[in-house]
C-alpha cells in the first residue's frame, strides 16, 4: 500500500467477503476495495465498465476514461488484491503467501453482483500485467523482484520483526523494474527533461523513491502472480490457445508500438486464437507507460479508439 501522505482515498468503499476461498486452497476473511465514477448514471443506463488496478496501481490514480470514452458508463475501478487497498499482505497477517489471477477475478465478481448489483459489464479495461503468459515478462520480472530480495535491509523478509522500512530494497526495485518503462528513442530525445533537469533526477523522483512508499510482501505477492498468470491452466488441456479461442467477448488488444515489457509481437501472437479480437496499437515513443496515463495524448488518443 502507498503511504504517501498526499494519497487521498476519497470515495473508496470497501466489500468484505467472509472465509474467502484462494485458487491455492487457503481461506481467510477479505476486503476487495473499489469506488464507483458516474454512480449517478445508475438510474439512466445499464452499461458498466470494469477497471482493475494495474502493478503498482491504486485507485484514484487510475485513469478511469470517464471524460470521454466512458463519460455514459458507470465506472467501477477495483483494487486487485495485494495491491494495499484491497486485502494484502501488509494489511493482514494471515492473508496467503501466494495468490493468483483467478482470486482477483472471483473476489471482483462477488463485489460486482452483491454490493453493486451489477450482473453484466459492458466493458473491462485493463493496463499492464496483461500479458503474463509472456514469458519474457517472467524473466524481467525476476531482476526487480531479486533486488528487493537480496536487499540488506529486506533481510529475507524479517524487517517487519525488526521494525524496519527496506527504503534500500524498493528502491532497487524501482530503478530494476522502471528501466524498460520507457522507449529508446524517449531516452534518445531526452524527453525526461519535461519533469527534471537529469536523467538521475528524474529516476530518483519518478522510479526509484516512487515505489518506496509500498509495502514490500504485497509488491512481492502481485509480481509473483503475474508470473504464475497463465490463461490457459483454466483448461483441463492447458492451452492458452484454446482458452484465447474460448473467449466470446470482443477484445480490443492496445500495445504501445515501443512498449519494452509488453511488445505488440505478443497481442499478435494471441489476436491469431481470438475469434472476437482486433489489435490497434498505440503510436508513441513512451513505451509501456503510455497505456497508463503518463503521456496526455496518448490518453487522449486511447479515448478515441476505445469509444
Amino acid at each position: 500500500m502507498t503511504y504517501d501522505p498526499r494519497y487521498k482515498a476519497t470515495g473508496i468503499e470497501y466489500h468484505s467477503i467472509p472465509s474467502f476461498k484462494f485458487h491455492n486452497g487457503d481461506t481467510c476473511n477479505i476486503r476487495v476495495a473499489y469506488r464507483v465514477f458516474n454512480a449517478e448514471k445508475t438510474e439512466k443506463t445499464s452499461k458498466a465498465a470494469l477497471l482493475p488496478t494495474c502493478y503498482g496501481g491504486i485507485i484514484n490514480k487510475t485513469p478511469n476514461f470517464t471524460e470521454n470514452a466512458l463519460s455514459e458508463y458507470r465506472v467501477i475501478v477495483v483494487a486487485n488484491l495485494g495491491n494495499g487497498e484491497s486485502s494484502s499482505p501488509s494489511t493482514d497477517d494471515k492473508f496467503p503467501k501466494q495468490m493468483f489471477y483467478q482470486d482477483c477475478i472471483h473476489s471482483q465478481y462477488d463485489m460486482v453482483t452483491k454490493t453493486l448489483n451489477v450482473n453484466k459489464l459492458d466493458v473491462v479495461i485493463g493496463f499492464s500485467m496483461g500479458a503474463q503468459q509472456a514469458g519474457h515478462n517472467w524473466a524481467f520480472l525476476e531482476g526487480p523482484i531479486s533486488a528487493l530480495t537480496n536487499s540488506v535491509d529486506y533481510d529475507d523478509g524479517r524487517y517487519k520483526v525488526k521494525g524496519v522500512w527496506p527504503t534500500r530494497g524498493l528502491q532497487a526495485f524501482g530503478k530494476a523494474f522502471s528501466v524498460w518503462l520507457f522507449s529508446q528513442e524517449w531516452f534518445r530525445r531526452e524527453v525526461w527533461k519535461s519533469r527534471k533537469p537529469t536523467l538521475e533526477e528524474c529516476m530518483d523522483a519518478h522510479w526509484q523513491t516512487g515505489w518506496t512508499g509500498f509495502d514490500a510482501e504485497d509488491i512481492l505477492i502481485l509480481g509473483r502472480m503475474w508470473q504464475n498468470g497463465d490463461i490457459g491452466s483454466t483448461r483441463s488441456d492447458g492451452s492458452v490457445e484454446n482458452a484465447l479461442a474460448s473467449i466470446k467477448a470482443n477484445v480490443l488488444l492496445m500495445p504501445c508500438r515501443t512498449d519494452q515489457y509488453m511488445p505488440p509481437e505478443d497481442n499478435e501472437i494471441e489476436l491469431k486464437s481470438l475469434k472476437h479480437g482486433e489489435i490497434a496499437p498505440i503510436e508513441s515513443i513512451w513505451g509501456h507507460s503510455a497505456g497508463g496515463g503518463a503521456n496526455r495524448p496518448d490518453m487522449e488518443r486511447m479515448q478515441e479508439r476505445i469509444a
